[in-house]
């Protein structure tokens, strides 16, 4: 149901604005990490390789709708964490991540695609982010142990910076933190196995996206004068 809802919203975004807006569609291309209950606590450590496509809807030279979708790899191992305990512990896992993510993008300075001339502005992403991953649960003597695919949802919290320097093209670089509403992308506490459970058990995890950003801009150009 939540899929079905996500992609009948971004239909709907989508046939309103074809006749009336510029619109961007693009990749983004980067590294992940994760922070969780197993290996380095780093918050900007892109690990993994991470890659997406991604649809701009711009509503005003301040803001626009944003849809993306997002392939990534994650793990970890307590081998390259400063904590002694985990080190000692030594646990590692992989994980997979497919990401649908819906929001607003919101530019700190006026980023109007009528005007041809470069700008430059920083800019922040936030909405709400449905994903897959693999349950898993880890055993005492660190065998890990995969379940099947689950979805979760993540709360994106993204800041970049932006230029259109290239006549019809815009390229980004930004890093987005998702926090999870799960506490098992690691296998640390699996519901159906608490007997495997450790870490702290108060504290969801989270994965992070570092990359860049590149689209194409088409159809009409805006009119984002007051109605």
């Amino acid at each position: 149901m939540m899929i079905r809802i996500l992609f009948i919203t971004l239909l709907t975004l989508t046939a309103v604005g074809t006749h009336a807006q510029i619109h961007e569609v693009g990749v983004f291309a980067g590294g992940s990490n994760y922070i969780g209950d197993v290996g380095p606590t780093d918050y900007i450590a892109p690990k993994e390789p991470a890659l997406g496509v991604m649809y701009k809807w711009n509503r005003s030279p301040r803001h626009s709708w944003r849809a993306s979708f997002t392939y990534a790899n994650i793990s970890a191992n307590d081998a390259d964490a400063d904590s002694p305990g985990r080190v000692q512990r030594d646990f590692e896992f992989e994980n997979t991540i497919k990401e649908l993510s819906l929001g607003l993008e919101f530019n700190f300075f006026e980023f109007n695609l009528h005007e041809t001339e470069p700008k430059l502005t920083p800019y922040v992403y936030s909405g709400l982010s449905y994903f897959w991953y693999d349950e898993k649960y880890i055993e005492p003597n660190g065998r890990v142990n995969t379940q099947d695919s689950k979805g979760g949802v993540a709360i994106p919290m993204v800041v970049g910076l932006k230029t259109n320097f290239i006549d019809g093209f815009v390229i980004g670089f930004e890093v987005g933190a998702r926090y999870t509403f799960s506490d098992n992308l690691d296998g640390s506490n699996h519901s159906d196995y608490p007997q495997f459970s450790f870490g702290d058990l108060e504290s969801n995890d989270w994965y992070v996206f570092t990359g860049l950003t590149l689209t194409y801009t088409f159809g009409n150009k805006p009119c984002y004068c007051a109605n």
